[in-house]
């Protein structure tokens, strides 16, 4: 039998794994993992060091290190790997209000990360995005809504980003007490949020007040509340250093200030823009040695590899790159790499998991609290399922592109709205179908019936939207002409042709359904049609969920997690991070749909508000509670919102701030009692030099369930009520 060179030497490098886990004391499972990284590193030479730094990482056969890739993503599912559940966008889960539901999916996430990384290793497949170092979840501020990557994030607000992000982090890393499941990374630090075009040169420049106040307390929160173990720098300069060499956000901020003890990773590429975009170094050395003095521990990109030169140069010494190699394989001890698989827990997990029906359902379930009610004239909805004509039409009625979003993974349980909805009605339903109109183009034919079939039946359900062939990243939005970004908020001309041409034919209501990763302009149609559904980017069982709220199987339950302009007029200059004018904060003008606001099949009602004191003393708690009734016959669930306002005290406070929020379900008629308790730290509130203190003043805490505005009731919100407090 002949034996290729190949095999020989996967033969002998196995004898070599064999030999050090059996006589090395790294391997030793009753040491604490500081001193078996200590001791591993110990036993390394320079050029085997050196070598670690990049996301793709050799194996060390002799020291019984194997090969491993770093780069993973999971930001709503397992990501870019083959099979897996495909859950709703980012947004979406930020329109949930419902960070347990999240922490419940991205269990799942994680089940399903360690099944498939199971099957990898097995296969020998140790490549990119088989790993369990997960570059998930974004927690920037959607700061503007032309940002073409704002559908990653979970909106806005600097509090709801935080809730649902450390949730996002519990559920993927795990609750064992030695080892992690796999590990979150919180994305780009810092204040980073377009445009996509400029963002490798770049340079943010907030006042203190919005940096603190906007931008920090998401990755803040992920790291003291969440315990994330990866951070992830940005690609902008942030006062003129860029994010991946900013000694004050990686080594003054995240761990002096924060406690940070995990890995630092450099977005891909971005350390090359301290050479090239910034211009902050002169040689590649140059650039390694900024990076790496400032805190990053792994490099997705080439910069990197020049390590051994800058320690030539003496710009690094060996003493730092054994620092930076520490915290590294702190991960991979804590992962389980170098112990048995019966020690770790987390291997018990089976491939069943992987898009079981279990998760199918979980995924419905989220894509269901995502959909946001944004109109519904003269309770047209929910529609009968016995309906006899039916017509279901629009560019993305029947696409499944529209479901998947950015950084999807693969899965042969995509239900569109048009499998969705025929899966609904009746058998004896007239259902006809037809798209209708290009997404993005002109129709080349003038011969198109379509719009005329809206007169002929009862109802006309039109799915229009953008997708991630319009908005996304840099580098993966092919029909965008900005790169990814927006230049305006209006739907494709196309599309809104289409709809006036269906307004003009209709015979019965025209429900429109919306998917979107961010804010749409809804200016031209919305006093057309009768009906408007946001359904986001709603991931595998988005049509299923679709027809769920339609049909009112489920009353609609999500509320937005982010202004919706009435106009790009309406916004600052897209490069401008001032927040004055941004986010419900700050915005004076008023918008199409506000910040926190979502209809449904039914109503509620606030009242009975009290509280333990109507003075609140620094180190004192606020206890305020509220009954909210379901005054219809529908049983729903209500997201019930407390808002801290300023009567008086400076200028510069925000108009409102979210300080807390309790999804509730309600059977028809019921009332429930709901407590909020904020203590000194959730009331305190930023400075104009970004102190976070206590603020005396008159305040009113708002309880509704929406935006306290005067927009959301107008659009039918509750009648949001209110307390007097005084903070002294």
């Amino acid at each position: 039998m002949k034996i290729s060179i190949l095999n020989l030497f996967m033969i002998f490098s196995i004898a070599l794994q064999s030999y050090a886990q059996n006589n090395y004391k790294w391997f030793d499972e009753t040491l604490p993992f500081e001193e078996r990284a200590d001791l591993l590193i110990e036993a390394m030479t320079l050029k085997e060091k050196v070598a670690q730094f990049l996301n793709e990482t050799p194996a060390v056969p002799r020291l019984g290190v194997p090969e491993y890739n770093w780069w993973n993503e999971s930001l709503h599912g397992i990501a870019r790997n083959g099979k897996a559940t495909i859950f709703p966008q980012g947004i979406a889960m930020g329109a949930t209000f419902n960070p347990d539901l999240i922490q419940e999916m991205t269990t799942a996430i994680s089940d399903e990360g360690r099944a498939k990384f199971k099957i990898a290793q097995a296969m020998n497949n140790k490549g990119l995005y088989a790993g369990l170092t997960f570059w998930s979840p974004n927690v920037n501020i959607f700061r503007d809504p032309r940002w073409g990557r704002g559908q990653e994030t979970y909106g806005e607000d600097p509090f709801l980003t935080s809730k649902i992000g450390v949730a996002y982090v519990k559920g993927l890393q795990g609750n064992d007490s030695k080892y992690f499941k796999a590990t979150a990374c919180a994305k780009h630090f810092a204040v980073h949020s377009g445009p996509e075009e400029l963002r490798h040169s770049f340079n943010a420049s907030p006042s203190k007040l919005d940096l603190y106040e906007t931008y920090l307390p998401a990755f803040e929160a992920l790291v003291k509340e969440g315990n994330v173990q990866g951070v992830m720098g940005a690609y902008n300069a942030v006062y003129g250093d860029p994010s991946c060499s900013s000694e004050f956000l990686l080594d003054e901020l995240l761990k002096k200030q924060w406690g940070f003890n995990g890995y630092i990773v450099s977005d891909c590429g971005a350390l090359g823009d301290i050479l090239k975009g910034h211009k902050k170094a002169k040689t590649v050395e140059e650039a390694v040695a900024l990076a790496m003095n400032a805190g990053v521990n792994l490099n997705c990109g080439w910069v990197y590899q020049n390590i051994q030169s800058a320690i030539d140069q003496n710009l690094i010494t060996e003493e730092l790159v054994n620092e930076r190699l520490k915290q590294l394989f702190l991960i991979r001890f804590k992962l389980g790499f170098f112990d048995k698989a019966e020690s770790n827990p987390f291997n018990n997990v089976t491939s069943e998991v992987i898009n079981s029906d279990e998760h199918k359902d979980l995924a419905r379930k989220v894509a269901q609290q995502s959909i946001v009610l944004l109109k519904n004239k003269d309770n047209i909805l929910p529609l009968d399922k016995n309906i006899k004509t039916l017509y279901i039409t629009g560019p993305f009625s029947s696409s499944s592109n529209i479901l998947m979003a950015n950084y999807y993974g693969m899965s042969a349980n995509l239900v569109t709205v048009l499998e969705g909805v025929t899966d609904k009605v009746s058998l004896g339903t007239s259902l006809n179908y037809r798209q209708g109109v290009l997404p993005f183009n002109k129709n080349l034919n003038p011969l198109n019936w379509a719009p005329k079939v809206a007169g002929q039946v009862e109802a006309t359900i039109v799915v229009v939207g953008i997708s991630n062939e319009i908005e996304g990243e840099e580098v993966d939005a092919i029909a965008s002409e900005h790169k990814g970004d927006r230049k305006d908020l209006k739907l494709p001309q196309s599309q809104i042709d289409y709809i006036k041409e269906l307004c003009e034919h209709k015979k019965g209501p025209i429900i429109l359904v919306l998917g979107t990763g961010s804010p749409v302009s809804l200016e031209e149609v919305e006093p057309l049609v009768d009906a408007v559904v946001c359904m986001w980017y709603p991931g595998e069982q988005g049509g299923n969920a679709v027809a769920d709220v339609l049909f009112g199987d489920v009353a609609p339950s999500g509320h937005l997690p982010i202004t919706f302009p009435k106009n790009v007029e309406q916004l600052p200059a897209f490069d401008d991070y001032n927040m004055k004018g941004r986010t419900y904060k700050y915005m004076t003008k008023e918008p199409m749909y506000p910040f926190g606001f979502g209809l449904s099949y039914t109503s509620s009602e606030f009242s009975n508000i009290t509280s333990n004191t109507k003075s609140v003393k620094e180190g004192n708690e606020l206890n305020i509670s509220v009954d909210v009734k379901n005054n219809g016959k529908k049983d729903f669930e209500e997201v019930v919102q407390a808002y801290l306002v300023p009567i008086d005290g400076p200028g510069y406070l925000p108009m409102y701030s979210l300080k807390g929020f309790e999804r509730i379900s309600l059977k028809a008629g019921e009332t429930k009692k709901v407590d909020f308790r904020f203590n000194t730290e959730q009331l305190n509130q930023i400075n104009l030099e970004g102190e976070k203190v206590w603020m005396k003043g008159t305040y009113k805490i708002i309880i509704s369930n929406a935006l306290p505005s005067k927009r959301s009731i107008e659009l039918g919100s509750a009648k949001p009520i209110e307390t007097i407090i005084k903070l002294k």
